[in-house]
């Protein structure tokens, strides 16, 4: 999701909701603790530099349970953000406590915002020497007439 579309979102909704992966909720009352722009340079294994740019929302729970963001509020964070950091029009990563900090993409299922799972992938597949994975295959599936042919008595098959 971009920010945009978060932005657009914020004035639609009543509440601001998160929801993890798994379908639980962050808990209602956690706090944004920091918008920003995070970029990353780096080269892949494949010797191509890249660089990667992504706006970047922290979500804190506290024992704060009477706090409760309000869309209005979030929205305020965000243009703050825009204007003293220059952020542009990006895709919003964000940042959650689990094990460790938690990454995740971000999607609306026209309630709730749903953080996405992301995985780790090798960007340079084709100069690293990662095997394709092979197509699986039925043993009853090979059968076809040479193999028919070739393996009955007399067949030359043997």
């Amino acid at each position: 999701m971009k920010l945009s579309e978060i932005k657009a979102l914020l004035n639609t909704v009543a509440s601001v909701d998160f929801r993890l992966p798994d379908g639980s909720f962050v808990p209602e009352h956690f706090h944004v603790t920091e918008v920003g722009v995070v970029t990353k340079h780096f080269i892949d294994c494949g010797g191509t530099v890249r660089n990667e740019k992504v706006a970047n929302f922290q979500l804190w729970s506290a024992n704060d349970y009477e706090h409760r963001l309000k869309p209005q509020k979030l929205q305020h964070i965000i243009a703050l953000s825009e204007k003293v950091l220059g952020m542009e029009d990006l895709d919003i990563e964000v940042e959650y406590q689990s094990d460790t900090i938690g990454k995740y993409g971000l999607d609306f299922d026209g309630k709730s915002f749903v953080l996405q799972a992301k995985q780790t992938d090798c960007l340079a597949q084709d100069k690293c020497g990662i095997p394709q994975e092979k197509p699986k295959v039925k043993l009853s599936d090979l059968t076809s007439s040479n193999a028919t042919a070739c393996c009955t008595p007399g067949g030359g098959c043997c």
